[in-house]
């Protein structure tokens, strides 16, 4: 009878996920991740073909982790919740922000299902209320661009003033209202033509 596996698959994903917050996903390999558990690479092995293959698990966790902190929010606001969620995944790992949003790789190429599982949460927003999905989509794309922007700041620690979590939503807050409104005035500027 073969001897049970010392660790699980989900445990082999946390402790390379560990490692992939301090030191960043290229440095995952199957033996730092088998010194990680304090085991020999044979349950690793197991469990994944490949480091590759657990590193796709460990970006997978990635965007789990993500999705956990949207919800966290609860603030009544989609639209807003995504983007406080994506100010404390920067801030809350930087490597990680880093590796994911500032490397190119294969691991972040938005799927047309990705943005229209966001653009669905969009349309519970009250304040986006009548906007089509292609104008949703559209509001989702400036807000990445800002967003992205003021994450990379934040994940870099390139404010040249300390700047807290309020001011970071704050300016998040500020940047969307100016994109809603300026989403409004150009349908009704069509609607008049």
């Amino acid at each position: 009878m073969a001897p049970k596996t010392k660790f699980t698959k989900q445990d082999i994903i946390l402790a390379a996920f560990d490692i992939a917050k301090t030191d960043g996903i290229e440095s995952i390999t199957i033996r730092k991740v088998a010194q990680r558990l304090g085991s020999s690479i044979a349950p690793i092995y197991v469990n994944f073909s490949d480091a590759e293959e657990l590193i796709q698990h460990v970006v997978f966790r990635a965007f789990e982790v993500a999705k956990e902190l949207i919800t966290e929010q609860q603030s009544g606001q989609p639209f807003r919740d995504i983007g406080m969620a994506s100010l404390r995944f920067a801030k809350e790992y930087p490597v990680l922000y880093r590796d994911l949003m500032m490397k190119n790789n294969p691991h972040m190429k938005n799927t047309p299902e990705q943005v229209q599982e966001v653009v669905g949460m969009m349309k519970q927003d009250p304040q986006l209320a009548g906007f089509s999905n292609e104008e949703l989509q559209s509001l989702l794309l400036k807000m990445q661009i800002f967003q992205t922007g003021l994450c990379v700041m934040l994940a870099n620690d390139l404010f040249t003033e300390s700047i807290n979590d309020d001011k970071m939503m704050e300016l998040m807050d500020e940047a969307a209202e100016d994109f809603i409104s300026a989403m409004r005035l150009r349908i009704t500027g069509k609607d008049e033509e």
